[in-house]
């Protein structure tokens, strides 16, 4: 499954209201519509550039740039230098994580977080 099929998947909670899975990992992550839509983009297509991201995305480079930021920052993606890149300023590209690590990244992180809820309920008792 990718990250668009994921994108749509509800859940149906306790209260009986449904919730879209992509709206819990936006929660989890602190993720912006524009940090999924770079990261979504960057699984589907492969290593862009900042420039590819903001022609393919129609967005500005500063928030591509902050969004690749974020997303480095978390270890979904990864900032390599191009090797096309001749003097001056460094060029880089983004590398995205393997869809099924970052899968298993996700499965680990929710677990953690209903287990760090579940200690914090117990200790309300």
């Amino acid at each position: 499954m990718g990250l668009e099929e994921l994108q749509n998947v509800r859940v149906r909670l306790p209260s009986g209201r449904e919730a879209r899975v992509a709206d819990a990992i936006s929660f989890c992550y602190d993720l912006s519509d524009t940090d999924i839509s770079v990261l979504k983009e960057l699984l589907q297509q492969g290593i862009k550039s900042e420039d590819e991201l903001a022609e393919a995305l129609k967005l500005s480079k500063a928030s591509i740039n902050r969004s690749v930021n974020k997303l480095t920052s978390l270890g979904f993606v990864e900032r390599v230098k191009d090797p096309n890149s001749k003097g001056g300023r460094p060029r880089y590209l983004y590398k995205p994580m393997p869809m099924e690590q970052l899968l298993e990244r996700m499965r680990r992180d929710f677990s953690y977080c209903a287990e760090i809820f579940s200690k914090a309920i117990i200790s309300l008792t």
